[in-house]
């Protein structure tokens, strides 16, 4: 399926932002970090918008033309991360400084977080509620894991629901170690892809 993308920049942080927000309302992780439903309508966006922040800063963000998908993206290098990540902090302070929840699904994907290799980290990937089912995703990953088998660079991400990890599994990620239970929540499962060869 060809799709027309860009990469998306400063100009489109609110689209991007309105998208995240649609698209991951009722995701399981978001509704174990902001379980009532009313609160979590006025929060959440500002909760997705520092990972969109993240990855217009540090990464790369690409977006459907039609605007109906994007998926951030970082680039991981191999070692440990120099000093704390201040990143979870920041998504609690700016979206909910009274709710835990909101730095712990941080630190607990950053705990498990592999550093042994670099690798591309899929951050999110959104699509639009009413186009899901399509094969924007795939369609919209495709062309970034095809650069990652010609620089032969893995891949890795933290699928939030058992629909996307199915997904995920068909564009050649495999299960890395035991899914993370969320305290009294769902499951997230860390997951890698190793560049294809040949």
């Amino acid at each position: 399926m060809g799709v027309a993308t860009r990469t998306a920049g400063a100009a489109d942080r609110d689209q991007v932002a309105a998208l995240l927000d649609t698209a991951f309302h009722d995701d399981p992780v978001s509704s174990w970090v902001f379980p009532e439903e009313g609160h979590r309508r006025a929060v959440h966006g500002l909760f997705m918008g520092c990972f969109l922040d993240a990855a217009l800063a540090e990464g790369r963000v690409d977006l459907l033309e039609d605007g109906s998908a994007a998926a951030l993206w970082l680039s991981v290098p191999a070692g440990e991360p120099e000093g704390e990540d201040d990143m979870p902090a920041l998504m609690r302070r700016t979206a909910d400084p009274d709710n835990e929840r909101a730095e712990l699904v941080g630190r607990l994907t950053g705990a498990i977080h592999p550093t042994g290799r670099a690798h591309a980290y899929l951050l999110l990937i959104a699509v639009a509620p009413d186009r899901q089912g399509e094969g924007l995703g795939t369609a919209l990953l495709t062309s970034v894991l095809e650069q990652c088998d010609r620089d032969g660079l893995p891949a890795y991400l933290e699928a939030s629901s058992a629909r996307s990890r199915e997904l995920y599994l068909r564009l050649g990620f495999t299960d890395r170690g035991e899914p993370l239970r969320l305290p009294d929540g769902p499951l997230m499962w860390p997951m890698w892809r190793e560049p294809a060869t040949g």
